[in-house]
């Protein structure tokens, strides 16, 4: 399965934003990479759609062919298709095991999916994006429940930061999904137009 494996620290230096999670390089540095990185920039409408894009594409964890069709997609909804964008994006199995505070990052939920620790209405599950929709059910299965990431997720957990159209049970390992997100409730720095007008142009 194809992603990006790369140093993600460098990534947010040059986008300018935190793709990890409080990552302490980043905030030790937060300018671009290399010998320029404190140099002026020079802006433009293209540079910032292009940003845009690409912030997106590394905080989910998507490659390029991937977040097009992502976008193709979103495009053929109903409704505003930078919203739709984000909400598919937000649906993915990882992402909502990450905002449920099963994992510490985006890339440990996709490491637990893909090792087949969950099961989605009972089937086991290892596609990390697979899209979740209102009223499913996402378990941990019990073999893994006293496994170490999902010990430490269960003591480390904070009800307050689960997004409401999630609800959680960390004890049982039980995620309920309410129903897509609100573009009020996915708080990623991201402004989801820019990419609209990025690929209207390509």
């Amino acid at each position: 399965m194809a992603r990006y494996t790369g140093p993600l620290t460098k990534k947010s230096r040059r986008l300018g934003v935190d793709l990890v999670g409080g990552d302490a390089a980043f905030e030790k540095r937060p300018y671009p990479p290399g010998m320029h990185g404190r140099g002026r920039v020079k802006e433009s409408e293209y540079r910032n759609q292009l940003i845009e894009k690409q912030k997106a594409r590394y905080t989910y964890g998507v490659l390029e062919k991937q977040f097009r069709k992502y976008y193709e997609l979103a495009s053929r909804r109903p409704g505003k298709t930078g919203t739709n964008l984000l909400q598919i994006l937000e649906c993915r199995l990882d992402n909502v095991v990450y905002r449920a505070g099963f994992a510490r990052t985006r890339r440990q939920a996709r490491q637990l999916v893909t090792h087949g620790h969950f099961v989605v209405n009972g089937v086991k599950t290892d596609i990390p994006s697979f899209q979740v929709s209102k009223h499913d059910i996402i378990d941990v299965r019990p073999k893994s429940l006293e496994t170490t990431p999902f010990i430490v997720a269960r003591e480390v957990h904070d009800k307050d930061l689960v997004p409401g159209w999630l609800d959680t049970s960390p004890e049982r390992g039980r995620i309920l999904v309410h129903q897509p997100p609100v573009r009020e409730q996915i708080v990623v720095p991201i402004q989801e137009q820019l990419i609209v007008e990025y690929y209207s142009k390509i």
